[in-house]
């Protein structure tokens, strides 16, 4: 009998063929478990014999959890269901959000000729995207091309935001897109009956249903534009420079004493007479400095521009778009708003933060939410907030900084919505005050002097080669231990540049130093490139 035969001769099973296989992909928070009772309830509801298992994901976002229902009609028998679902055996996928549409299209869960594609257009970032020392973000757009591609039919619509505004959770709207998709063969009122029976949070529940409902039924697929809001692709614009700049400078976005708002006027106009490029960033820069420190901080910032605009000036910038002074507004008020212990307790104790997580929570109105801070200083950190005279005698003597150390070097859980802790960092944050006498901060003007001099120094030779020194500066962030990996990696990309300096390729190898500092955060790629760079530039040094 030849192999083709052996085929031929097994006839198709069709009471397989009516077993409906459904997978949902969710992250923790995003009701998958409730979505999977729900849905097998529906199943019982309408007289079908259902199974569900589920398969967990890795903690943090780097794996969702698999819930996997199975359903038949029920007759009579005792049906043999699968645990978890194959590659090409999906009749109907519900991603809780668009990368984990991606992760199912990977596994070989979506295919054009069966399966029914459901996902939520909101994005929770995973882990790699966090990390990323650049820009981690992944391309919704590429995974809604994908989708549409590999799936029989894809529906997609923000449905984070369509049970947020109904006052409800993310697996009310997943229910209603299914109901709405028709693929399964049971009535509306049987959807609605199940989250009746559910007994909590019924209301809003049936809102969020009924909105995603309509919306699957009209077959609603995410535009262009809305995936690009969603999570814009990597390399994407500033949205601080897209912002008209008279908003900037308008002090009726702003509030505080008449001398104060007086002051600001004054600030917002000179940063809106820069050249057109400039403006928005050097709006944007005095906007976070004036938050980050005061007025006068602010007025710093922009007599530095000055400087730095009269040098493009001479070196022929304006052919250049002023890229330099573009470069230059951006990266120096990053560099003079860096984060500290001071910086950290004002984000952690304002009260615009507590009603963003009043809002995350969907906490009723007049509900008390906890909030525990997780803090771990070290005695470095304890002694850049010291004047800079102390921290400087106390650095030059280890045993003292052991003793800090001791005191200060283990981790603290601080409930700031109890007064005790709250005002602790209150008090801290109230420090800011005197940030320009501290250790850290002439640290970091020094610093940032020494980077620009850097820039400045190459604007008459290579011009490209000093924007490119000034777009080094992006390596440095956050604080602690993240500062410190992204100080190191600055300084070799730096001593890269300086081997360059003088070759008309300057600009671009120092391009593509930062770029491989930004590909890992051990820095592997930067050792490999820095290597290179070595190779055809000390290689005729004894």
């Amino acid at each position: 009998m030849t192999e083709t035969a052996m085929f031929e001769s097994k006839a198709p099973d069709l009471r397989l063929d009516q077993i409906v296989k459904l997978a949902v992909l969710a992250v923790g928070g995003q009701g998958g478990g409730v979505l999977s009772n729900w849905i097998v309830d529906l199943a019982e509801r309408n007289g079908y014999a259902v199974q569900a298992t589920s398969v967990a994901g890795v903690a943090q976002r780097t794996g969702a959890t698999i819930y996997y229902v199975e359903m038949l009609p029920e007759s009579g028998r005792q049906p043999v269901f699968a645990l978890a679902p194959a590659e090409g055996d999906v009749d109907i996928l519900i991603a809780a959000e668009m990368m984990e549409a991606g992760r199912a299209i990977m596994r070989g869960f979506v295919t054009p000729d069966r399966t029914t594609l459901i996902a939520s257009l909101h994005r929770a970032l995973a882990v790699s995207e966090k990390i990323a020392p650049g820009s981690g973000l992944a391309d919704s757009g590429a995974v809604a091309k994908a989708a549409r591609e590999s799936a029989a039919t894809f529906i997609a619509f923000d449905m984070e935001a369509m049970a947020r505004d109904a006052g409800s959770v993310i697996s009310a709207s997943l229910f209603g897109a299914l109901a709405g998709s028709g693929a399964l063969p049971f009535e509306a009122e049987t959807y609605r009956e199940t989250i009746r029976a559910s007994g909590k949070g019924v209301d809003a529940s049936l809102a969020a249903f009924e909105s995603a409902l309509l919306a699957a039924a009209e077959g609603r697929v995410a535009t262009t534009a809305e995936l690009s809001d969603a999570a814009p692709a990597p390399g994407g614009t500033l949205p601080l420079a897209t912002t008209p700049v008279h908003e900037y400078a308008d002090p009726e976005r702003m509030a505080g004493p008449e001398k104060m708002l007086t002051a600001w006027s004054d600030l917002a106009a000179r940063a809106a007479g820069f050249p057109g490029p400039v403006a928005p960033l050097a709006m944007a820069g005095l906007r976070k400095l004036v938050d980050y420190q005061d007025l006068a901080y602010g007025r710093e910032y922009l007599d530095r521009l000055d400087g730095i605009l009269a040098r493009d000036r001479a070196a022929g910038g304006e052919d250049s778009e002023f890229g330099f002074t573009v470069n230059a507004a951006k990266y120096l008020a990053n560099a003079m708003a860096y984060d500290d212990i001071l910086r950290v307790a004002d984000l952690k104790t304002r009260k615009g933060r507590f009603d963003r997580i009043n809002d995350e929570m969907r906490a009723p109105e007049g509900t008390l939410v906890k909030v525990t801070e997780y803090l771990h200083p070290g005695a470095a950190e304890a002694i850049s907030i010291m004047p800079a005279k102390l921290g400087h005698w106390i650095e030059a003597r280890p045993r003292v900084v052991s003793g800090i150390d001791r005191v200060v070097n283990h981790g603290r859980r601080m409930r700031t919505d109890r007064l005790p802790s709250f005002l602790a960092l209150y008090m801290v944050a109230g420090m800011r005050r005197w940030r320009r006498r501290l250790l850290r901060q002439e640290r970091e003007m020094a610093h940032a002097r020494e980077w620009l001099d850097a820039a400045l120094g190459r604007i008459d030779t290579d011009y490209a080669h000093a924007v490119e020194t000034l777009k080094v500066r992006r390596l440095i962030k956050g604080y602690s231990d993240t500062h410190a990996r992204g100080l190191a990696k600055f300084d070799k990309v730096m001593s890269g540049a300086l081997l360059v300096e003088g070759r008309e390729d300057a600009a671009d190898w120092t391009a593509r130093l930062v770029a491989a500092a930004l590909k890992d955060p051990k820095g592997d790629a930067l050792d490999g490139a820095l290597r290179t760079v070595r190779s055809f530039t000390t290689a005729g040094e004894a």
